[in-house]
């Protein structure tokens, strides 16, 4: 068999960046492997050839979709027409379920084999879409541990292979070093400010973190904000934002694409509910964790959730470990007061730390190499490198 062609459609920053995880150790288990479809920088940079851009459907919310709708469905009918016309071996769909479970039932009706990697939070709500995931992928691998033993009740082959995120995070973050890369002073109060990665995120948030934080300022005198912003785009956002409030541009450090160090070096971090929170868990960081959108998409979506909790590392300890805001609650002076109580309260940041340490240790299994591992074995066993034969799933 020739060296397999594999598609792969991821739609934000975060999926972006698991997806560069998965292609560098696909390409070593699969020698010769060719990676396309749509993805983003990090993808690129691992050898993957983007027909479109992974921004073209980094929308959140149902009304923010429906602004996008035409462009987003001619995308998809776009690439399901040239998949189809020229098969690939394995279609992968990274996140994105609205716009990948659709295509990946039309893909495998006509033949292509599918994947998932990163299973649907149907555990969290929606759980009506199993029925479509069981038409739409052969494979489902998942992040979390108990999601595994849910996909298989449903019928539907599923593979637990931790958390991409667990990995590449040290287990014991380096603040002075990431002070010192972003030129702050080793001591001092930071908090680190994540606003999203999506400019539909910064439309309703980024005003309400300035205020946020120029609240905090004015009751902590002396604290530094770093603000990792994941594009040119959303960095103008923030700044707009900054002028309207009349705030400081000079309190905020900007690292762009580079939440990673900002987190590292805070103290304490004000967090958009999604991917961010749980990187804010593995780096250990206190947080509050913040949402608003178009009040149609958040009165549809309040009606679907199941679970009280919307931050992922409160679903994962089953908990309210750290203070939520959604909606109308998350007003800037409820963020400022819930950031000042964490920072005057070092017990209670040191018991959210420890928990988030045991959490870390729960999801870091080497998800690329397993996540490879499961796909060599099941889709490409024929020509995939001893060792993936080896650490595949039975």
């Amino acid at each position: 068999m020739a060296a397999p062609r594999i598609a792969l459609v991821a739609g934000e920053a975060s999926g972006d960046l698991l997806a560069a995880h998965l292609i560098t150790a696909l390409a070593a288990r699969l020698p010769g492997a060719a990676f396309c479809g749509i993805g983003g920088p990090r993808m690129q940079a691992a050898g993957f050839a983007a027909w479109w851009p992974s921004d073209k459907l980094a929308v959140r919310g149902y009304v923010e979709v429906l602004r996008h709708y035409r462009e987003i469905t001619g995308i998809r009918r776009a690439l399901t027409e040239r998949l189809l016309a020229d098969p690939p071996d394995l279609f992968i769909g990274v996140d994105a379920p609205d716009f990948n479970l659709d295509l990946e039932t039309r893909l495998r009706a006509g033949g292509v084999r599918t994947a998932h990697f990163i299973s649907p939070s149907i555990w969290a709500w929606r759980g009506e879409r199993i029925t479509n995931i069981r038409a739409a992928c052969e494979e489902m691998l998942c992040v979390f541990p108990f999601e595994e033993k849910l996909y298989r009740d449903a019928g539907i082959s599923a593979t637990y292979v931790g958390h991409p995120l667990a990995d590449v995070i040290a287990q014991v973050p380096d603040r002075a070093g990431a002070r010192a890369r972003l030129g702050l002073p080793d001591a001092g109060l930071v908090v680190a400010l994540l606003p999203g990665s999506r400019q539909s995120e910064l439309k309703y948030l980024a005003e309400r973190f300035v205020r946020a934080a120029v609240g905090l300022a004015r009751a902590m005198p002396g604290v530094r904000f770093v603000v990792p912003l994941a594009s040119e785009a959303t960095a103008t956002q923030w700044n707009d934002a900054v002028r309207e409030c009349g705030a400081d541009a000079a309190g905020f450090v900007l690292a762009p694409r580079d939440s990673h160090t900002a987190l590292a070096a805070c103290d304490v971090a004000l967090v958009a509910s999604g991917t961010a929170t749980l990187e804010a868990a593995l780096f250990k960081r206190p947080m509050v964790i913040a949402y608003n959108m178009a009040r149609i998409s958040w009165e549809m979506m309040r009606r679907m959730k199941y679970q009280p909790w919307v931050g992922l590392p409160n679903i994962l300890c089953g908990e309210f470990i750290v203070p939520e805001f959604l909606q109308d609650d998350a007003t800037p002076e409820n963020l400022a007061q819930a950031l000042a109580n964490l920072i005057a309260d070092p017990t209670l940041r040191t018991s959210i730390e420890a928990r988030f340490a045991r959490l870390h240790e729960e999801l870091r299994c080497g998800m690329p190499t397993r996540a490879a591992g499961a796909i060599a074995a099941r889709f490409f066993p024929a020509v995939a490198a001893p060792e993936a034969r080896a650490s595949g799933p039975a």
